[in-house]
């Protein structure tokens, strides 16, 4: 999933860095960091904290399959897990792109 999203994002322009812990320190600014929230939601809320730690005040996305496609209660979800939006997988990338361009605007 993260090299398919390394893609869509790189193909539409945008600067990506991937990587499996969000803790690593990066060079320069993040403007947006992506993770993938898996059960149970207390582990889910600890990745939040560690990326919170490590990216203070980046805008957060939070994926999952345990969302499901057209979460009504997204808004919610997403305040509870303290990220700005939550998308379910399976995902386009479409929707994606979307949602980035929204939150932090076209690449640069």
């Amino acid at each position: 999933m993260r090299a398919l999203l390394e893609e869509w994002l790189s193909d539409a322009g945008y600067r990506v860095q991937g990587g499996a812990r969000p803790t690593v320190q990066t060079q320069g600014k993040v403007d947006l960091v992506i993770i993938s929230i898996y059960m149970p939601k207390h582990e889910g809320a600890q990745l939040v904290h560690e990326i919170r730690a490590a990216h203070p005040g980046t805008p957060l996305i939070a994926l999952s399959g345990q969302f499901g496609c057209g979460l009504s209660t997204a808004e919610a979800t997403a305040q509870t897990l303290g990220v700005g939006q939550v998308i379910a997988r399976p995902l386009t990338r479409g929707a994606l792109l979307e949602l980035i361009h929204a939150m932090i605007g076209p690449p640069n």
